[in-house]
Parts: C-alpha cells; structure tokens; sequence
C-alpha cells in the first residue's frame, strides 16, 4: 500500500465510524474496553507497516471510544461535530499548516480575519475586538486574563511583561463562588492565585448576587463572571456587575466565562439572559463546545484592541515583520493549528440564523427531558434555560446509583456532578445531532434504570 492509498483507507475507516455512530450505545462496552490491551507492545526495532497501525486503530481503538459525537452523548459539555467541520479538519491536516504568521500560511491569516468577523457578528460583540483561537477555554481564559492583568497594572504604572509580578500592585480577583475550576485554574497559571480571590455569594441557580458585592475596594479589580454556569445554565447579572465594577474603582476589567454559554448571545430569544454581557472586557469560549467543530477549539476575545499583542508579542530575528493578523502574537502558543478554518467552515454553513437555531434546539431537547423527567418524580434542581438539566433522584446516594446503572446500562451518558454539597445528575444537551425524539429516547432511558434501583428515599 502506497502513501496516497493509505490516505484513502484512513479516510473510509473515518467516514466508516462516522456512520455508524447514530446506531452505537455511547459507552464501550466490556469486551471494548479490554481489547485495549492490544496496544500493550514493547517499541518496534524497526519500521513496520503502517497499514497495521491504522488496522489496530480501527479493530482495536475505535470500539473503546466514547461516542461523543452521536446523539445519545450527555455528559461533559461536548459537541458533536458537523459534516463540514470534519471535512474542514481533514483538509487542515492536509494542508499541515504553521498558522502563527502570515508568510507561513497566507490561507490561514485570511481565514482568521474572516472568521474573527463573523465571529463577532453573530455573538453581537464590538467589531473591533481581538480574537485568538487557543486550545480551549482553560487557555482562553487565561489568555483573556493575562491581557486584563496587564492593563490593569499598565494603568497603576507597572510593566508586567518586563518586570514580572514580584512587587507589582495587587490586583484583587472577584468571582463568584461557583466559579468554574478552570477559571481558578487560569488564575493560577498567570500568577495572580487560584485562592486569593474575594468570593461572591450566588443564588440558588449560581448567580452571583450582586448585592452581595464588596463596597470597599482599592487598586486594580479583575472581575471573573459566568456566562452559562456549568451546572445549571445560568447567567450572571452582567449589567449589574459592570454597574458595580464602575462605581466602586476608575481601574477594573470584567472578564466573562462563556465557554458554552457565550454562544446564547447568537439567540434572540435569549436577550434576557444575556443582557449587559456586551459591557465586559473580554470573553472566552469555546468552538468545540455549541458550535459542534472538532477538538479543540478555544476562543480569547478581549474588546480592547492591541491588548492581547502586548501580553502575547514575541521578537526574533528570524521572524519577519509582517502585513496582516500574526496569530503567534495574539495567543500564548507560538506554532499552532489553523483552528479557525473549521469556525470559518461551521459558520458559512450555518449563517447567523442557523447559529441561533442550534442554540435554540438543543435546549429546547433539554427542555423536553427536564418536562418528561420532572414527571416521573425528578426533582429538576435548575431553571432550564440553555442547554443544561441538573437533576436528583429521591437522596443523593440514590442518585449516584442511578447514574451508575445509567452508564452501565450505556445506551446513553450522563454524569455526576455536586451541586450545593451533594451528589446530582447533569444532562448537557450540545450535539447538533440529537433531536427532540432522542431527547425523548433519554429520558426514557432515564426512568428504565430508575425501575431496576430499589424504592428511592
């Protein structure tokens, strides 16, 4: 087998998994899972054939996979990925492009301003926004972040980038308490605590109460609110906080975490979640989430153009000046893929109003399953507002056995998760594949493991 038809077996063996996706449990099962230890072989002496790796992926690694990428999938917040998406991502694995620069991928510098564009559009964000595709959330709310810390310290009259943090003024982190750990985690990363921070009180949904916000506060203000909370849904107030932000110090950012939530702001419908998330600083978010492209796609979008370049900028005499978006001067990772072609892919295909019907659609599924499961003695701990069903069936212990003997059971997939100190069940509904009659089918799914658990507390 020659290269180029090696290439055409890979591909048949995608399009072939692809396929038949719609008809597979979204679990491995036993057998699956233990056929993994196939790849347990001592390192070749020498080359081998490379159609036998691609035999071994096929008979051996693909019936172990989760199938995320069907509709029964609903567990983490992850998507599915569309048809287009897919190809797209054949192609850039094709191309094999360095996106960092302009003169290493002319294609991809285009692809980046246009995509950037739209971006903006359909999310209703200031057009003049920077935008850098990253690997994920976890990334993009750092990236966004390490460009807040920045500003903020450029305005009390300290230099980050050139003299570091040790002595620089301290900047005091607000977020709310349940703030996402990759939020903590970001924090860490660019050196400001993922501890050190003024916890806001939230209400029952994980708002952040306003109200409760500190008076007092000197010096720079980095403000961290949630679009979407990754157990219920919720939005925080953002009119409010940016209100408060204003009133209490001349020196603030307002970054939001939307790394699914964000994409309610393509959804008219939806204005009353989102009001006010325009006035923040800087947003991040994630393609690889609602917009269904493959991983991983993250997204930093700061308002304040130049800011993600002075945090991220980096010279070398080899490095060329340069006409045109250097991605590598915006994001923290110098070599990168060309994310954007596949946002550029979904997006063309979808246009504006398909962006907003896909938002539209999986919570309208995650609607129908709440409905359904409410009446079958759920307690549906959240207002379903997006994508998101926080469930608990009869006690917590009771529940966690439930979502055992769900996934044991396989045909479906759904998680735990702690909401207010106890174990619950969350259904995230992200798929562009998953109808309203799959939503039906899980529910459905839900209640028969309910009947093979003992009578509940």
């Amino acid at each position: 087998m020659n290269d180029i038809e090696l290439l055409h077996e890979a591909a048949r063996l995608a399009v072939e998994y692809v396929a038949g996706t719609d008809g597979r449990p979204a679990t491995p099962d036993a057998a699956a899972l233990a056929g993994l230890d196939a790849f347990d072989e001592p390192l070749p002496d020498g080359p081998t054939d490379p159609s036998d790796a691609l035999r071994l992926l096929s008979e051996v690694a693909d019936p172990a996979t989760m199938v995320s990428t069907g509709p029964n999938y609903f567990g983490f917040v992850n998507g599915a990925t569309f048809p287009v998406a897919l190809g797209a991502a054949f192609l850039v694995n094709a191309w094999d492009q360095n996106a960092a620069l302009p003169v290493m991928s002319p294609a991809a510098a285009k692809l980046h301003d246009v995509a950037r564009g739209w971006l903006l559009d359909v999310l209703r964000l200031p057009g003049h926004a920077d935008v850098g595709f990253v690997t994920g959330a976890t990334v993009a709310n750092a990236s966004c972040m390490a460009a807040a810390r920045d500003e903020l310290l450029e305005r009390a009259g300290w230099d980050a980038k050139s003299d570091g943090l040790f002595g620089a003024p301290p900047i005091t982190v607000v977020v709310g308490e349940n703030t996402h750990s990759t939020v903590r985690k970001s924090l860490g990363l660019i050196g400001l605590g993922s501890d050190r921070v003024v916890k806001a009180r939230t209400d029952d949904q994980g708002r952040i109460d306003h109200t409760e916000l500190p008076t007092r506060l000197s010096g720079p203000v980095l403000v961290c609110a949630q679009a979407g909370e990754v157990n219920t849904g919720a939005f925080d107030p953002f009119g409010e906080i940016a209100d408060w932000l204003a009133a209490t110090t001349d020196n603030g950012w307002l970054h939001v975490d939307g790394a699914f939530g964000l994409w309610a702001l393509a959804d008219p419908s939806r204005t009353h979640l989102v009001a006010g998330l325009d006035r923040a600083d800087s947003w991040a978010t994630d393609g690889h989430k609602w917009l269904n492209v493959t991983y991983d796609c993250g997204i930093a979008i700061v308002a304040r153009e130049g800011a993600l370049r002075r945090t991220f900028s980096s010279v070398a005499g080899y490095l060329p000046p340069e006409r045109g978006f250097e991605a590598m001067h915006h994001t923290p990772q110098s070599s990168q893929r060309a994310r954007q072609v596949e946002v550029w892919a979904v997006l063309r295909t979808l246009g504006r109003s398909g962006v907003a019907e896909l938002v539209q659609h999986a919570s309208d599924a995650a609607q129908l399953i709440a409905e359904r499961l409410r009446g079958a003695d759920f307690d549906v701990l959240n207002d379903v507002v997006i994508n998101q069903v926080l469930l608990r069936y009869g006690s917590a212990a009771t529940t966690e056995a439930l979502i055992a003997e769900i996934q044991r059971d396989g045909r479906i997939w759904c998680g735990a998760t702690q909401w207010r100190g106890e174990t619950a069940m969350r259904v995230s509904v992200s798929s562009w594949k998953t109808t309203l009659d799959d939503a039906a089918r899980a529910a459905d799914v839900i209640v028969e493991c309910t009947r093979r658990l003992p009578a509940h507390e």
